[in-house]
């Protein structure tokens, strides 16, 4: 993702740590933050829900808890409405600026989502979706990333019907994160006895090394394969094949940080057959090939 031509030339820097430009819609608005050097514990907080991405450069986040995390370029967060964070920028200049989007939604248009949501598309167990009420950071989500690319071109835009265009893709960029913290929760909470689709997922994770079938899993879950497939893809958005490739590709980013394992032992316990077709997968959700990959890893080391 690049910050459009004719905005880096037009745009005023009068900020060298928050330079913010923004563009205003009825329930939502955009701010582009650009920061040209070094700075440490900068104060964020936002009276709407935000949704951050990164676009180049590098933030860490601290936590009010004392944690903190790195955010990276094709990574996102969502940071609930007054919520406060500290912001680290260590890799800032002026020849290589941090950049990033923020997109602040209002609780109204996020309220009557979620509402059509439980209505049209009732969770398993008829359970309501709720949206995250916790800071959620998630990497390289390639739906949720081309939305929000799509996005900032809409908010820039001089065109008489953009409001409704913005309307409709906050919808779905907002149904796709309630999706993608349904799958974060149900990784996360260790337990996968009361759920099927939690014992699947809990499934794929400890056989990513070898063939998964959906058969397989719909035999797991006591379901049709149609069903299943119609179930899985209503939760998490996304099919169980991909969610399969995404969950291989998530394992071989990690093993791909440490120096003793070969880019062939990768792949083979990812579950991929050959390096050529795993060369492609791994490219198209991690812009950058595996050797790439790991030698971007090891010199920011």
């Amino acid at each position: 993702m690049k910050l459009p031509t004719n905005y880096l030339r037009f745009r005023k820097v009068t900020d060298m740590i928050d330079n913010k430009t923004s563009f205003n819609m009825d329930e939502a608005s955009l701010h582009i933050f650009e920061t040209f050097e070094e700075a440490d514990n900068f104060h964020f907080q936002f009276d709407e829900m935000v949704i951050g991405t990164m676009v180049t450069g590098q933030k860490v986040i601290n936590m009010d808890s004392g944690s903190s995390f790195e955010f990276n370029p094709g990574e996102s967060v969502i940071i609930p409405a007054g919520h406060e964070l500290l912001i680290d920028f260590p890799m800032a200049s002026m020849e290589n600026p941090t950049q990033c989007l923020a997109y602040a939604i209002s609780k109204e248009k996020i309220d009557k989502v979620v509402e059509k949501m439980n209505y049209f598309l009732p969770k398993e167990g008829y359970k309501e979706w709720k949206f995250v009420e916790q800071t959620f950071h998630f990497t390289n989500d390639i739906a949720v990333n081309d939305i929000l690319h799509r996005l900032m071109y809409l908010f820039m835009e001089e065109h008489p019907h953009k409001d409704i265009f913005i309307d409709n893709m906050l919808s779905e960029l907002i149904m796709r994160i309630l999706q993608n913290n349904n799958r974060h929760e149900m990784l996360s909470n260790g337990n996968f006895s009361n759920n099927r689709m939690a014992y699947c997922i809990n499934h794929i994770r400890q056989n990513l090394h070898r063939g998964i079938k959906v058969e397989e899993l719909s035999n797991i879950a006591c379901m049709s394969e149609s069903n299943f497939h119609r179930v899985f893809k209503n939760e998490f958005g996304i099919s169980p094949v991909d969610f399969i490739i995404n969950e291989r590709i998530k394992l071989a980013s990690r093993l791909l940080r440490d120096p003793e394992i070969s880019i062939k032992e990768v792949y083979l316990r990812c579950g991929f057959e050959n390096r050529s077709y795993f060369n492609r997968v791994f490219k198209r959700i991690q812009n950058l090939s595996p050797s790439e990959f790991q030698n971007r890893y090891f010199m920011d080391r």
